[in-house]
């Protein structure tokens, strides 16, 4: 089956059943918005707030402190309890606050990327909103126009995109409306295609879209970015490692310090006290949402 830029205008415009002069009609756009969906790339959901404050008190440093302030209860010991309980609670907060914080402010840049774009409709030529495009609409385009969605060419006057964050592409490439009978093209070859995400810089040009949403090139990066399971970052993975390294030195001297205090003949609730507070000295409580914070104040810029 040939590929869209081996399409001739006529073949192309027939299969999506549009006319050139006068675009699709509101009836037909309508039907299509309901099979296609709005024009915008799906993605994973932001985390919930519960989500996010279960990994801050999960984490190796945040558990040792909840063990120290359960054991300061069971001892009676009211006070460090409490004061060891704040901290934990007042770090959890602001953690998570902050990284809600940064989640929310990725998903605001993909509103900003939703562009508006001129079409051809009825027979007129409207300015609607990116997320309103659907197969087979004529889109007009020009200098500083970022394409909207995946089209052909059907005019190209001194067209030229820039394609670098799709191929990589240093160079704008320059763009015609003529068919391609070459088989198996990269992206890249294919001039008369334009790619949602891509800017046009020079000229001007008149396209039918042939992809929008998910169905996009942009779209089909997106899903195998979002099949790929979740994973710690290198940074994650380090802390996590440092986190794991201080509870077991922590816990190894609490261990020494209450084992030779009892030699001495050092009274039990004494002792366990001690190794509570080795065991807390030990741990950096505000390392993870000193983290957290800093990194979500750069997601944020």
């Amino acid at each position: 089956m040939p590929e869209l830029y081996q399409h001739s205008d006529t073949e192309l415009l027939s299969n999506l059943q549009v006319d050139r002069t006068t675009g699709l009609d509101s009836a037909t756009v309508a039907a299509r918005l309901q099979q296609y969906r709005p024009n915008e790339l799906q993605g994973k959901p932001i985390k919930s707030p519960w989500k996010i404050l279960w990994e801050q008190l999960t984490s190796v440093m945040v558990v040792i402190l909840i063990v120290a302030a359960a054991l300061s209860a069971v001892m009676q010991d009211w006070s460090d309890a409490i004061v060891i309980l704040a901290i934990v609670i007042f770090f959890s907060v602001l953690g998570v606050f902050q990284e809600y914080r940064a989640e929310k402010a990725i998903a605001a840049l993909k509103e900003m990327a939703v562009p508006h774009v001129r079409v051809r409709r009825n027979g007129q030529i409207l300015d609607i909103s990116a997320r309103d495009l659907v197969p087979g609409d004529l889109i007009l385009v020009e200098a500083g126009t970022i394409l909207p969605a995946d089209c052909r060419w059907l005019e190209a006057a001194n067209l030229k995109v820039q394609e670098a964050a799709l191929t990589g592409e240093a160079e704008a490439i320059e763009k015609h409306a003529q068919a391609i009978a070459d088989d198996g093209l990269p992206l890249g070859d294919r001039r008369n295609m334009g790619y949602m995400g891509t800017t046009v810089t020079y000229g001007r040009g008149l396209g039918v879209v042939v992809g929008t949403g998910m169905q996009t090139e942009l779209g089909k990066i997106a899903t195998l970015l979002d099949s790929v399971a979740d994973a710690q970052t290198p940074l994650q993975r380090r802390l996590d490692q440092l986190g794991k390294t201080l509870a077991i030195v922590a816990v190894a001297i609490s261990a020494v310090i209450m084992g030779l205090g009892l030699l001495r003949g050092e009274e039990l609730r004494l002792m366990i006290m001690s190794a509570i507070s080795v065991a807390v000295a030990a741990v950096p409580e505000g390392l993870p949402a000193v983290l957290t914070i800093t990194l979500a104040f750069g997601s944020q810029r």
